[in-house]
């Protein structure tokens, strides 16, 4: 019994130690590594999500240019129509 409380008490302080030990140099050079990345990342979604919104709204322009010159179109057309009536009466 005595055997197995002292192989349990130096086990888990062996776990113990080894968990309390601080990060290494490679590990805090590859969080560094990766906190850059992120980062950059962020930046290109950011830059990203603006050109979006830009292209969408030159888009919505663009629809609403196209949807304008239809209606001048038609009513054109009908001008021409009534015109073409006129003679004919």
């Amino acid at each position: 019994m005595n055997k197995m409380l002292l192989a349990a008490t130096a086990s888990s302080v062996l776990l113990l130690a080894g968990c309390a030990s601080g990060t290494d140099e490679a590990m805090t050079t590859k969080l560094d590594e990766l906190n850059n990345q992120v980062s950059q990342l962020n930046e290109q979604v950011s830059a990203l999500r603006s050109e979006t919104a830009s292209l969408t709204s030159k888009a919505n322009t663009a629809t609403d240019a196209a949807v304008s010159a239809q209606e001048e179109a038609a009513r054109a057309n009908e001008r021409i129509d009534n015109i073409a009536q006129s003679y004919t009466k």
